[in-house]
This record gives C-alpha cells, sequence and structure tokens, in this order.
C-alpha cells in the first residue's frame, strides 16, 4: 500500500459525550473522511453522533499503515484509529 492520509477527528455524541479518533484513508479526501467518520459512528450505535468538517480536518500522511489498518483500508476503504472516549 502506498501512502496513508490521516484526519483527527472529534465527535459528540448525544449524551454530550466527546470521541476522539483518526480516519486513516489511502488518498488525501476531506470529504471521504467526514463520511467515513459518521459511518464508523454509526455502526457502533452512536448514529447521533455530531462530526462535521471543521472537526474531521486532515493531520498528516505516513509512508505506509500498520498491517491491521491495511486489512481495514483494503475492506472497507477506511481504518479507524481510536484516540479518546471510544468503546474499545
Amino acid at each position: 500500500m502506498s501512502q496513508i492520509h490521516v484526519f483527527d477527528t472529534y465527535a459528540r455524541s448525544a449524551s454530550g459525550k466527546i470521541m476522539h479518533f483518526d480516519v486513516v484513508l489511502p488518498e488525501n479526501d476531506p470529504a471521504k473522511a467526514l463520511q467515513y467518520a459518521r459511518d464508523w459512528l454509526r455502526s457502533i450505535g452512536e448514529e447521533d453522533a455530531v462530526v462535521n468538517a471543521e472537526n474531521c480536518a486532515y493531520c498528516h500522511s505516513e509512508p505506509d499503515a500498520p498491517h491491521e489498518m491495511q486489512k481495514d483500508i483494503e475492506k472497507q476503504g477506511y481504518s479507524i484509529f481510536k484516540l479518546e472516549g471510544c468503546p474499545r
């Protein structure tokens, strides 16, 4: 896999909890990063969480991704790296 792009993302759950995570993509595409953030939030039962373009911003690029991230990207087009307030 070639270069990956990391989008630093914050979402607020319906209960007010802040979730901090990175959306990792094979391309630098802010619109896709935001959509994938919303898709992931729905997948964990946080469909009412608020995330917007200001809270899902390009952070940096890396030459490669760890193996587990590569598998996620190949399977679903993105990977999520959980940081703070996310379910484990």
